[in-house]
């Protein structure tokens, strides 16, 4: 997949992964659209990039989607790179009663249902391109689950769905890829000590190195050693996310 002369469309762009996710786009000569619930984060966040354009768009919202996919085929019709990278999480225990279903249902909305319907809204436009590709960012712990229970299961089914959707479009020249990271330093994940992760410049780097080279599964530093560890145990695996003293999350 080229890295150049695109026109990408990166959800939750105003901050962490996104936001150099779109730098770096930006910066390679691509036409760059960031999208994030927060006007002000987004006018601060696009004013620092070349050639980007910022939408308020919440992608939990049906009517937000809309709007969103009216104003792309519109104003962006070569559309040709989405990456779906917004998400939500939250940090409770399953034991307890905290509402589990409220939050397991937000994190599923947010973090894979509405994956499911902004690709679902934008293939029509992505067909059209020459050449097109979806990046959904899930997470380490897409493999195996780590304290955050219900996250965790948000993006086990959104790396389900990717492989799925990759083997659904392989006759089309619309590619699949899936970005994996561990922690990362970020914002987001702070309340669970993020600044022990890795930094989220770091994560787009490997993005764009994997789309250089067509590598579709995209495990970013200790993802990779979780995922070998996975493969030959899962046992071990699962205890090893168990044993560290706090939560992952990207």
């Amino acid at each position: 997949m080229k890295t150049s002369n695109n026109t990408v469309l990166i959800t939750g762009g105003s901050a962490g992964i996104g936001f150099e996710i779109a730098r770096k786009f930006s910066e390679k000569g691509n036409q760059v659209i960031i999208t994030g619930r927060n006007k002000e984060k987004l006018d601060q966040a696009v004013s620092g990039l070349k050639n980007a354009t910022a939408i308020q768009s919440d992608v939990s919202k049906e009517e937000d989607v809309a709007a969103l996919v009216q104003k792309i085929s519109t104003s962006f019709p070569n559309l040709n790179l989405v990456i779906n990278n917004a998400g939500n999480a939250y940090l409770y225990n399953l034991s307890a009663s905290e509402n589990a279903f409220d939050k397991a249902y937000s994190e599923m909305l947010t973090n894979y249902l509405s994956v499911v319907r902004l690709n679902e809204k934008l293939l029509p436009l992505l067909k059209q391109q020459k050449g097109a590709a979806i990046v959904n960012v899930s997470s380490i712990v897409a493999f195996v689950p780590g304290s955050l229970a219900t996250y965790s299961a948000s993006k086990a089914a959104l790396h389900s769905y990717t492989q799925s959707l990759r083997i659904a479009l392989e006759d089309t020249a619309i590619k699949v890829f899936e970005l994996m990271p561990p922690l990362v330093d970020t914002q987001f994940s702070a309340p669970i000590g993020g600044s022990r992760g890795i930094s989220p410049r770091s994560v787009a780097d490997e993005l764009f190195n994997a789309l250089d080279n067509d590598n579709y599964e995209i495990r970013v530093g200790q993802t990779e050693d979780l995922y070998q560890l996975f493969l030959s145990s899962p046992a071990k695996a699962l205890d090893f996310l168990r044993g560290q003293r706090q939560p992952v999350l990207n």
